[in-house]
């Protein structure tokens, strides 16, 4: 009677048993994920910041342009020679940047095809432009002529988010940093598949506004690996509380 009796009562903690296990060992994992990733962003973090501080280099040659890979080039600062192609701009709506603590939005930022000078082109990012100032009309002295000496940083598209609208070329708006989606729509030949932040020279009138980049990443990692190590904690203190009270009865 006492194995009869017991093992019913040991075989109804196995299922609950089983389950609170491996939320347990799920909920760690992913605390342990969060872990490694916060080791990761951080040295994303550092590799960013030192490209930053770096000395600009040459462009890079236009053979080597569809081979270089974003992760090894993102931010790295670059000196070239061009001239803008004014007519083709393009304005990319913004609130604000994470990268630029001198941007307050609302406003736009000034993307601007530039040739080089051998005839290839490339997309600049000119910088920032208040609400009520993207019309070039309202910033003539910033549409300088010829070539020019420019300082930047090399940066890749943007992917579209689940909510991110999608451009009206009709009012030359674009929502997200898309240059070969703006030479397309501009009716350009092919181009660089980065473009450039500008950082100098500053326009005469100052509009567009340049400048330096920061990274500023959201680095929440530990936060959100506490979350998961502590919901661990309090499954295995539920399914203790749980084992205990049944045993009560």
């Amino acid at each position: 009677m006492t194995t009869g009796a017991t093992r019913p009562a040991f075989c109804t903690w196995i299922v609950p048993g089983i389950l609170a296990l491996t939320g347990v060992a799920v909920l760690v994992g992913l605390g342990t994920w969060q872990i490694e990733r916060k080791a990761w962003k951080e040295a994303l973090i550092a590799a960013l910041s030192e490209r930053l501080a770096q000395a600009p280099v040459s462009l890079p040659a236009p053979d080597t342009w569809d081979r270089l890979a974003p992760a090894d080039n993102e931010f790295r600062r670059v000196v070239f020679r061009a001239a803008f192609l004014h007519d083709r701009e393009t304005h990319v709506y913004t609130v604000g940047s994470a990268l630029r603590s001198d941007v307050t939005g609302p406003g736009y930022w000034v993307f601007t095809p530039a040739r080089l000078p051998d005839g290839r082109l490339l997309v600049v990012d000119r910088g920032f432009v208040p609400e009520g100032q993207q019309d070039p009309k309202t910033r003539p002295q910033g549409q300088v002529s010829g070539e020019i000496r420019i300082i930047g940083a090399l940066r890749w598209p943007e992917e579209p988010g689940w909510f991110t609208p999608g451009p009206d070329p009709a009012l030359n708006l674009w929502f997200r940093r898309d240059p070969a989606g703006m030479a397309l729509a501009k009716g350009l030949g092919p181009i660089a598949p980065f473009y450039v932040a500008q950082e100098a020279p500053i326009p005469p009138g100052g509009m567009p506004k340049p400048g330096p980049l920061t990274v500023d990443l959201r680095n929440m990692h530990l936060q959100y690996a506490l979350t998961w190590y502590g919901l661990a904690a309090v499954l295995i203190v539920v399914f203790m509380s749980w084992v205990v009270s049944r045993r009560a009865a």
